[in-house]
């Protein structure tokens, strides 16, 4: 087949590259499976109706048909843009054959036809937990998942993922302190606080005018609760201070207070409580989170989620849920960056290659493989039996560190090729140092 065309928003690694991803996979999926989530893998399609948002069809969704189908589909497909349809599909479908509260993790391809730009892709890779409760989501689900999501940052670091700031709010505080202060449309207040840092405050001040009919008091106080941040729960102090009252703002103070509280504790410093956060909160009903990587804010929201009272609905029965997504695309696109010091040791995932002497004996060096392999060391023979020093330029441009001999000075000898020290070995016994034996990614 010709060399085609890229196409844009569709990243394919390289092979080193591959290693650092699949890398950072993994340390998300064990990090999940220590918290005691269940690994899902959702099917790629919806049906298009599934994900409508409002009965609206989102203009970037990828339908799906099939080349010879006969004239209109009854059930048009759509590729997912999220995991958090699915997820809600998949409750419905199996709610009898699961147990609640159910932590579910997701790690795998979703696909959105917006405009590719940096670190924003058509078909890119997201990593979601989520808990799901039958009729009551206790609050401290709100609590852990903000801090499992810390925990797999942090054990991401040694890959060259900077350190995270989780910025957190309730919609049951804002919603509270609107209605307190004698506001009524909710979501005009939302619309306006969202635009805080876009358009600073006096202009928020106009909007609030504008679309929520705030009057000068209204505007002030709504201002004064936006401007409130800390990492600490004292800031509930704060809020109490403008003299506002009411039960919804009570229940969302003390949500977040108690999860800034346990965060000082597991996290110190990461979870900060930023009241002035509003985006995502027409849809999430209890806590909104956000994060961003310290020292690259530009790069916008790397992880962010929040509580849904109603994620799933079946008949009269209501589901809850809380959870967060990851980015795994949009943090590989920073770690490729020409910034970076994140490297694998090598593409390929073979330690050793198994030189062949003359192809009437490749069957002596294939031996050898697989007694290798047996003891799980991975491995692969030369392709074809040129000079040594041609199948040692094989490894050499693999990044393989050890070159295998089957007829040396004193019988079974391997080269590291890196320091050219070459010595006696046996298949049955022979192991390369740990820091070889895999694909590692390293800090240069």
């Amino acid at each position: 087949m010709a060399k085609s065309a890229r196409l844009s928003g569709f990243p394919e690694r390289l092979p080193a590259e591959r290693v650092i991803e699949k890398a950072i996979i993994d340390t998300l999926e064990h990090t999940f499976a220590l918290h005691g989530f269940s690994a899902l893998n959702h099917r790629a399609v919806e049906p298009i109706s599934q994900l409508a948002k409002d009965g609206e069809i989102d203009k970037e969704i990828f339908a799906v048909s099939r080349l010879h189908s006969e004239g209109a589909e009854r059930n048009p497909l759509g590729l997912h843009f999220d995991l958090t349809v699915p997820l809600a599909r998949y409750v419905a479908d199996n709610a009898n054959d699961l147990s609640f509260p159910f932590k579910a993790a997701r790690v795998q391809p979703v696909w959105r036809g917006e405009r590719p730009q940096a670190g924003r892709y058509r078909e890119f890779i997201q990593a979601d937990i989520d808990v799901i409760a039958d009729g009551e989501l206790p609050g401290h689900f709100e609590v852990e998942i903000p801090l499992a999501v810390a925990d797999a940052f942090s054990r991401l670091a040694p890959l060259g993922v900077p350190g995270i700031r989780i910025v957190v709010n309730d919609r049951r505080l804002l919603e509270g302190f609107a209605r307190g202060i004698g506001l009524t449309n909710i979501q005009a207040v939302l619309r306006c606080l969202d635009k805080y840092d876009k358009i600073g405050p006096d202009e928020v001040a106009k909007l609030l005018a504008a679309e929520a009919g705030a009057d000068e008091e209204q505007q002030r106080l709504c201002l004064e609760l936006a401007a409130i941040e800390s990492d600490s729960p004292d800031f509930a102090d704060e809020v109490r201070a403008l003299g506002v009252d009411h039960p919804l703002l009570e229940t969302g103070l003390e949500s977040l207070t108690t999860l800034l509280a346990a965060a000082a504790v597991r996290a110190p410093g990461v979870v900060v409580a930023q009241l002035k956060i509003a985006r995502g909160l027409d849809y999430y009903t209890g806590a909104v989170y956000e994060t961003q990587l310290i020292g690259h804010e530009e790069l916008g929201s790397v992880s962010s989620g929040g509580r849904y009272d109603s994620l799933v609905t079946v008949g009269k029965k209501s589901y809850p849920g809380v959870g967060m997504s990851i980015g795994v695309s949009r943090l590989m696109a920073f770690i490729l960056g020409e910034e970076s010091a994140v490297r694998a040791t090598r593409g390929t995932p073979s330690a050793v290659v198994i030189a062949v002497t003359e192809e009437a004996r490749r069957g002596e060096a294939d031996v050898v493989a697989a007694t290798l392999r047996s003891r799980d060391i991975p491995c692969e023979v030369s392709p074809n039996a040129a000079k040594f020093g041609k199948q040692i330029r094989y490894a050499e441009r693999r990044d393989i560190p050890f070159v295998w001999f089957t007829d040396g000075e004193s019988g079974h000898e391997v080269k590291d090729i890196r320091s050219g020290e070459q010595t006696t070995a046996d298949p049955d016994t022979w192991i390369p140092a740990d820091e070889d034996l895999w694909p590692r990614v390293y800090r240069s």
